[in-house]
């Protein structure tokens, strides 16, 4: 299928789409709005907004590698209630002090990391999630998010191996099929892009996201359309 992308807006337009996406995206997952994956299947969190501490919290427990002490678990939840409140600074405080006294805490060095991203400070972040992945090599979501930050640097096919290498934990971890389609966009490779939208939409109808699913194929209209896709 050929793909007329004459009306697509100025590259510069389409680039703040997709940095804009891939913002929204890591906000999400400090929320809690995790699709995490494990060696054996995936694990599903629900779309909506509001994620609370307890569903992050929910999630964490059953991340690979992740078995919290009790101290552990105080420090980890005190910097959870602060990103609720919309405090970066303060939760990332908490989440070195976590780290330094958990080293091995896979899942604090990961918020940490998303913490650090949504700062912008971007590079540290990714050194954060590299350290969740020499924890533990089957942690997807590392992956992920270390693409994340290499798409909002247009990166592009950087960002595509890291999701590759996610999919090879889990071929059906929605987020990593879509960030891959939108990465396969930056570059200008629009039937690529277009195939593995769908594949994430089919992935996400199967899973019961029907929002995700009508978020990707609102996406994959407009491209098809030759429009610059739009947040709303």
């Amino acid at each position: 299928m050929t793909v007329d992308t004459s009306g697509m807006k100025p590259r510069k337009q389409l680039n703040n789409f997709l940095k804009s996406v891939f913002c929204q995206t890591a906000t999400c997952f400090i929320l809690g709005i995790l699709a995490v994956t494990n060696t054996s299947r995936p694990l599903l969190a629900e779309d909506g907004n509001a994620a609370t501490n307890i569903q992050t919290q929910k999630v964490a427990q059953q991340l690979p590698g992740n078995n919290e002490a009790p101290e552990e678990e105080k420090l980890n939840e005190a910097a959870n209630q602060l990103l609720n409140k919309g405090d970066l600074p303060g939760a990332e405080v908490g989440l070195r002090k976590l780290v330094k006294k958990y080293p091995d805490s896979t899942y604090g060095h990961y918020q940490l990391g998303n913490v650090l991203f949504q700062q912008g400070k971007k590079e540290d972040a990714i050194k954060e999630y590299r350290q969740v992945i020499r924890l533990d090599s089957k942690y997807a979501i590392a992956y992920n998010a270390v693409g994340q930050v290499m798409a909002s640097q247009e990166r592009w096919d950087d960002a595509i191996n890291e999701y590759q290498k996610a999919l090879k934990i889990n071929s059906e971890y929605g987020e990593a099929i879509t960030n891959m389609g939108l990465s396969f966009l930056g570059k200008g490779n629009t039937q690529e892009a277009i195939a593995s939208l769908e594949k994430a939409q089919k992935v996400f109808n199967a899973q019961g996201r029907p929002e995700r699913a009508k978020r990707v194929e609102k996406i994959m209209q407009e491209i098809k359309a030759g429009k610059t896709p739009t947040l709303s």
